[in-house]
């Protein structure tokens, strides 16, 4: 995989550097609520743009319907682009149209344009081959080379992403190449303790990452919506928890297959209820109480881990050499269901280890809670191409990048 630096010493000067992006940021009310995946791409683009190249950045938001739509415009991101480079950043209101040629064609060296959210076309997400193509085609036709960065959009087979690469001269810019670097740490020669710390929603988006860290953590400690699921295959009452029923038979399978393996699955010892789900908007007192976790009332419902396991997860993880952590331990937006995600982050602030925070709402949760990003070994930018990674899956966005 050749990489930015290569790019450079052969000379940039004048060409035109297309630059796929993730500044698929989240947003509330139009405005940006975590810029983290701007200022991830930030160095490359800086690189770039100081050895004279005319940088053009493209990425997705969201997930609109193959068609424009204003909600999922780039306008905002593009413009914060600019706020962090210091400079003016040209803005196509297209992504293949007039508009992204004339700011592409108005760059002078050392000049950043970004066109418009790559999913208003439906040729960058189809499933068809020559559809895709098609439009990898229209964008390589603003390029004279192609520079991947943007490691949230790997392991999708896109236009921009899978195909693109394979019509330029292609290479890998700082975020990929870092990032890759740690997914390494975690699967290749690990320094043990290896713990890992899953939580989120849904235990169906974690099996296959669990299936094969079964062979290679040394300790699993589950959080989030998905510990119910856990909770219930021990035999618990989990109340009106989010529950999978469908997927009983494989948790208690690997909870079987931990215990003839040596793997240490860690599950809660108590959890904070309320009756409902919480109202985010206005951040109302939510006035939940703690119970054991194998006592929750019939009608209750788990939203955080409780207490005392905070604390016996922090002790779980205070030996940790390694630690990879994605996926929040409970509703951690709303401050009375905050706890148990600060519980785990200080625990990592505090390790000696070599910390990960697997992107997605994990990376949100540590800068929502106002924890120092650099006390943290790294803080990935996409937490579904860091699991898919882990999961052993060849990643479409990667293969790309490879000579």
């Amino acid at each position: 995989m050749k990489t930015i630096d290569e790019l450079l010493a052969e000379g940039v000067d004048g060409k035109r550097v297309f630059v796929r992006a993730d500044l698929n940021v989240p947003m509330a009310d139009g405005l940006i609520t975590d810029d983290g995946r701007i200022r991830a791409v930030l160095p490359t683009v800086k690189a770039l743009a100081d050895a004279g190249a005319k940088v053009v950045v493209a990425s997705h938001l969201g997930r609109p319907k193959g068609a424009p739509d204003p909600k999922f415009s780039l306008l905002q991101a593009a413009e914060r682009l600019g706020e962090l480079l210091g400079a003016p950043i040209a803005f196509a209101q297209d992504t293949v149209g007039p508009a992204a040629h004339d700011a592409v064609n108005g760059l002078q060296p050392g000049q950043v344009a970004v066109i418009e959210n790559l999913r208003f076309n439906a040729g960058e997400t189809s499933k068809d081959d020559t559809e895709r193509g098609e439009f990898a085609d229209q964008l390589a036709a603003l390029a004279d080379a192609y520079v991947g960065d943007g490691f949230g959009a790997v392991h999708r087979k896109h236009a921009s992403v899978y195909d693109l690469p394979a019509r330029l001269p292609h290479y890998a810019g700082y975020l990929i190449a870092t990032e890759v670097g740690v997914l390494k740490k975690l699967t290749e020669d690990v320094k043990r303790p290896y713990v890992v710390v899953l939580g989120g929603a849904k235990v169906s988006d974690k099996l296959a990452v669990i299936d094969e860290l079964l062979g290679k953590a040394d300790r699993i400690l589950v959080g989030g919506g998905m510990v119910y699921t856990f909770l219930k295959a021990k035999g618990y009452e989990v109340g009106s928890s989010l529950l999978q029923e469908d997927q009983l038979a494989t948790v208690t399978e690997y909870l079987e297959r931990a215990e003839k393996t040596g793997v240490e699955i860690v599950l809660p010892v108590d959890t904070l209820v309320a009756p409902e789900f919480p109202d985010l908007s206005g951040k109302a007192p939510a006035n939940p109480s703690t119970v054991a976790a194998d006592a929750m009332p019939a009608g209750q419902m788990g939203l955080d881990i409780g207490p005392e396991t905070g604390k016996l997860y922090a002790s779980k993880l205070a030996d940790a050499a390694t630690v990879f952590w994605n996926g929040p331990m409970g509703v951690f937006e709303h401050p009375d269901y905050a706890a148990g995600t600060r519980a785990v982050a200080q625990a990592l602030v505090e390790s000696k280890g070599f910390t990960v925070v697997g992107g997605g709402d994990s990376a949100a949760a540590v800068r929502i809670l106002g924890f120092d990003e650099n006390a943290f070994g790294h803080i990935s930018t996409g937490g579904g191409a860091s699991l898919e990674y882990l999961e052993g899956k060849t990643l479409p966005g990667l293969a790309a990048l490879e000579d």
